[in-house]
């Protein structure tokens, strides 16, 4: 019964607030089309500001895949990793999460094809995926939309996030799966 009644609601949840918005509009007399059309130009003004520090991202995450760099890192910390009880086979998220939402996605999907779902590696994945934030990405895409060019502790603050949340999903992986 919760289950259906919750289904329902996330169904009919984004056409009613649109309905809402558009119903409060028109009683307040809003001229709609031309709002929403300054609105699309100044997003898509904002879209063109940010592609300089979305293509540094992602040579960035092409250059560490082609360097062998992340499977070195894997390779360096591996007695670490298995004392912490943390597959190798995570190592790539664990660096690219940081990054790229998109990137961490494709190598979870490579972990979950190649290993299986029930595998402890991809449920610790899954859960390094859903516990930390695309860093580099928030900064690039908010700092670049308003211009802002010196991120000054934005950078440690959401790298030791990135961590904190890494060494969450370890320790409740551990905890609940391991």
């Amino acid at each position: 019964m919760f289950q259906a009644v919750m289904n329902t609601l996330s169904l009919w949840a984004l056409p009613f607030v649109l309905l809402l918005i558009l119903t409060l509009g028109l009683i307040k007399k809003v001229p709609l089309y031309e709002v929403f059309t300054d609105g699309a130009k100044e997003g898509f003004k904002v879209s063109v500001n940010i592609i300089p520090y979305l293509v540094a991202i992602i040579v960035a995450i092409s250059m560490l895949r082609a360097s062998g760099l992340i499977e070195m890192f894997g390779t360096f910390f591996a007695p670490l990793f298995s004392f912490l009880n943390i597959p190798v086979d995570v190592t790539p998220i664990m660096i690219v999460r940081s990054l790229s939402g998109s990137a961490a996605l494709g190598i979870f999907s490579d972990i979950a094809h190649g290993l299986g779902p029930d595998n402890y590696a991809t449920t610790l994945a899954a859960v390094m995926v859903g516990s930390s934030e695309t860093t580099f990405y928030v900064l690039a895409v908010y700092f670049g939309a308003v211009r802002i060019s010196k991120l000054r502790y934005a950078i440690w603050v959401g790298l030791i996030a990135d961590l904190i949340g890494i060494i969450a999903a370890v320790t409740v992986c551990n905890i609940m799966f391991a």
